[in-house]
């Protein structure tokens, strides 16, 4: 325990940036943390635990924390809360641009959840961003809140639960929910996602307000057209607009007809008849049929 700071909630941001800057790792005791100032992690191999579940909240739109694109850094346990002013991002983890290798030491994300709403009115347009290659992002929990207090169509907005940026990323055990664009939009090359679980959001209150241009809403996991190299197995997305139940999306799935894009095992479902998506991945896949029945592709292509 030398080799930490014990955080609390009555410390702040600069406190724990001072620590950060002599060295020390981070041990973030139960309680909400309200950020005046970014948390900036540039040292490798340093770790953020948290327990209980400690709560980062950032205050006056800033972003609630940063990793510099080096190895090893170990991230668990803690929960971000996105604050009242509109952060444009909660989590980074390398800086735009990176292409070092971390093959060997990768940084980890695991047991870290991002919140968007539920407690109280809050707003963020991207939860997670993954700038550096080989990260593992191992269970995380982003969801734009469809229940609780300060929740609504503008009330909680949110684009984006996860962007992941850099090369051969891992996601293990990934759950995105009800954010108002794409849920995960995937542009590094050599991705892999072992289980994916989405609910598209429940509150579009039209078709019109829900629109990707010309297409009715938008897929819940996008790999970018010019990736040639992604791999994900059993992936589920949801839909429940109980909103509007006449709403519809056209896929849950959108990536590029490559022969090195292969997905396994995907489905849809419509809970309760609330709501349809028309294909699964692409345009292959039924829409999704009654009764709370998944509509399932066993191998993409």
């Amino acid at each position: 325990m030398s080799q930490f700071f014990v955080a609390r909630p009555s410390d702040g941001a600069a406190k724990i940036n001072q620590a950060l800057a002599q060295g020390l790792n981070i041990f973030l005791t139960p309680g909400v943390y309200h950020l005046n100032q970014t948390i900036n992690i540039t040292r490798a191999n340093t770790v953020v635990l948290g327990v209980g579940l400690a709560t980062l909240i950032p205050d006056g739109g800033i972003n609630a924390m940063t990793v510099s694109d080096v190895d090893g850094v170990k991230l668990a346990g803690f929960l971000f809360d996105a604050g009242t002013a509109n952060s444009p991002v909660l989590l980074t983890v390398g800086q735009a641009g990176s292409s070092a290798s971390h093959a060997g030491n990768p940084t980890t994300i695991q047991d870290v959840f991002f919140r968007i709403g539920g407690a109280g009115a809050g707003r963020a347009t991207t939860s997670l961003v993954v700038n550096s290659g080989n990260t593992i992002v191992d269970h995380i929990w982003a969801w734009r809140a469809d229940h609780g207090t300060g929740v609504g169509w503008t009330t909680n907005p949110a684009d984006t639960g996860l962007v992941v940026n850099g090369n051969d990323v891992l996601a293990t055990g990934l759950f995105v929910e009800h954010y108002q664009k794409y849920e995960v939009v995937w542009n590094g090359q050599r991705g892999r996602t072992i289980f994916f679980q989405n609910e598209m959001p429940y509150d579009p209150p039209n078709q019109a307000a829900w629109m990707n241009g010309s297409t009715n809403g938008y897929a819940a996991y996008k790999v970018a057209a010019n990736v040639t190299n992604h791999e994900a197995w059993g992936l589920g997305s949801y839909c429940y607009f109980n909103v509007n139940p006449a709403v519809s999306s056209y896929h849950a799935y959108e990536v590029p007809n490559a022969s090195g894009v292969r997905f396994h095992d995907v489905l849809t479902v419509s809970l309760g008849n609330n709501g349809s998506i028309t294909h699964v991945i692409n345009d292959t896949g039924a829409t999704t049929p009654t009764n709370s029945t998944p509509s399932n592709v066993v191998n993409y292509p």
